[in-house]
């Protein structure tokens, strides 16, 4: 039984479907070539931290891993700057 304002049943679960692989945040992070799939579809960088966990999943050689590490630096101080200007961005545009 569905309350008011529900959408009917086929709707919603049409809606679960087409976006289940988009919305499932469950496992995303931890498969790059989906996470990279999302960027290119929806113009989002992932978290740093599911790019860690990517990162320490993939059992990378030590030169590997080192120069990951250091891209992965960069990438969280630029993603940690990129929240601050949006906050600042959306903060003026809400007030």
């Amino acid at each position: 039984m569905r309350g008011l304002g529900s959408p009917p049943d086929s709707q919603r679960d049409a809606g679960a479907t087409i976006g289940s692989r988009r919305y499932n945040t469950s496992m995303y992070h931890y498969d790059p070539k989906t996470a990279l799939e999302e960027l290119s579809e929806d113009a989002k960088l992932p978290n740093p931290v599911h790019v860690r966990d990517m990162m320490l999943r993939k059992h990378l050689s030590a030169d590997k891993s080192l120069e990951l590490n250091r891209l992965f630096l960069e990438y969280q101080k630029f993603f940690g700057e990129a929240q601050k200007l949006g906050k600042e961005i959306l903060r003026q545009l809400a007030g």
